[in-house]
């Protein structure tokens, strides 16, 4: 039986434009779910109960009136905690921020707000953005829904958390080495990396308020969501020029039709040289492949032919980089200028080599991480994969290479490891081709869900 907050985003908006149900229904079944479910799982961490009821009771006026504010008029949105709002508390999880509230809101915010979205308050993260774990000295840590022993994952755990649990329909996360894709499969639901500067960080911490801006390369900001319909309209409404981030092109969204199975060529692998995988996530991997070949798509194992190591000491190069003039600096010594450029020629070459793979295949279906959701452990703490034990930061293997090259990808969920933990895929294609990564994740999505 679907209730208001098992509704999606689309869903919500379209009812609230039809009077089938009013804003403020909307908003206040949603603080329900939020005081019966939030407690155990500790995933939003700023509620602005009074401010939100009272925007959705003047977004019910103004739809009497004949006023639409935009494509999601009335429905009551979340926000990671490091996307600047304005009059809101925004911390991302560090205690300098505890109490930081911005003048202004960032560009996330401000085109969520003009879709005539209601943000109802902020997510948990890992402090600072950096750990796979969204845990942090303000607010603690996010439990994942389907076993509080287990982590959400991070940096966007609690967004990821929220949405599983039906208190939120849409946040928006962002990504340096997973922290979309990760918690999105540990948790169940669907997340979009987009291409690097698709989407404007203006307002984006860990860049702190005041700062010389750093981030400039291996971020990215996309959308969680409980449907790929929501990715699609959320990005719509969050990507493009803003005027402030002068990286991101004016590239206008541009519909694609879902493509026939028959049409599509899908490359996949079980892992990526080097990095393990669990046994029900290659299982799952195995299984969707050989349905899609099935069905007549042109399904083949295949990686394109270059060094996933090589790739790995490039990104760490130039992170260090990034993290030594950062604030707080990094304690890892800082690569030398020279080193800091040959890195980005090092990268250049492998978008070169990641690019022509993509004219040969539509996607390359893959794993998101090595396991699912691990139990709440220290930072740094070897994980288990298989009884065996492996490096805390290598569960990032499958996601980082695709934050060096700034490919988008997309998680979708795929079923259920033998503890009912959810198990989701990665789908990886070209620079700057969202809208033709979405299509052909619906088009696999429906395969799925049959």
């Amino acid at each position: 039986m679907q209730t208001l907050t098992s509704l999606t985003a689309t869903q919500l908006s379209a009812a609230i434009r039809e009077h089938s149900v009013s804003s403020l229904e909307v908003v206040d079944a949603h603080l329900a779910q939020i005081a019966s479910r939030n407690p155990a799982l500790n995933a939003i961490v700023t509620l602005d109960e009074e401010g939100v009821r009272k925007r959705a009771q003047e977004a019910d006026a103004a739809l009497a009136r004949g006023e639409l504010w935009g494509p999601l008029h009335g429905v009551p949105v979340t926000l990671k905690d490091c996307h600047s709002t304005a009059g809101m508390r925004t911390t991302a999880g560090y205690p300098p921020l505890s109490e930081y509230i911005p003048d202004i809101d960032g560009t996330v915010a401000a085109r969520l707000k003009g879709a005539g979205a209601i943000i109802m308050g902020k997510t948990n993260v890992a402090e600072l953005l950096m750990d796979l774990q969204s845990n942090n000295p303000i607010f603690g840590r996010t439990n994942n829904p389907y076993d509080p022993s287990k982590t959400a994952g991070g940096s966007s755990g609690g967004a990821c958390a929220a949405l599983a649990a039906n208190m939120t329909p849409l946040d928006i996360g962002s990504d340096f080495a997973g922290s979309i894709r990760i918690p999105a499969h540990f948790c169940g639901v669907y997340g979009l990396k987009p291409t690097e500067h698709r989407v404007s960080m203006r307002g984006h911490i860990p860049d702190l308020p005041g700062s010389v801006r750093t981030n400039r390369i291996l971020w990215s900001i996309g959308p969680l969501a409980r449907s790929l319909d929501d990715l699609a309209l959320a990005f719509q409404i969050i990507t493009g020029p803003d005027g402030h981030d002068p990286d991101v092109p004016p590239l206008a969204w541009s519909g694609v039709p879902i493509p026939r199975l028959q049409d599509l060529r899908i490359a996949w692998t079980p892992t990526f040289p080097g990095v393990p995988v669990s046994g029900p996530i290659r299982s799952a991997l195995d299984r969707l492949a050989s349905e899609l070949d099935r069905l007549g798509a042109q399904v083949e194992e295949q990686l394109p032919n270059l060094s996933f190591e090589e790739q790995a000491k490039v990104r760490v190069q130039l992170s260090k980089a990034i993290g030594a003039v950062s604030i707080p600096p990094s304690e890892d010594p800082m690569p030398t200028l020279a080193d800091y450029f040959a890195a980005l020629q090092r990268r250049d070459a492998f978008i070169h080599e990641w690019e022509r793979f993509f004219t040969e295949w539509d996607v390359l279906l893959c794993p998101v991480a090595m396991t699912t959701a691990f139990p709440h452990c220290e930072t740094g703490a070897p994980l288990q994969v298989d009884g065996e034990q492996v490096n805390y930061w290598r569960i990032i293997g499958h996601c980082a290479p695709f934050n060096l090259t700034g490919h988008p990808a997309v998680v979708i969920p795929v079923g259920h490891d033998p503890d009912g933990l959810p198990i989701g895929v990665q789908l990886v294609g070209r620079r700057w081709g969202e809208e033709h990564l979405l299509a052909v994740a619906t088009a696999i999505t429906q395969v799925i869900n049959q």
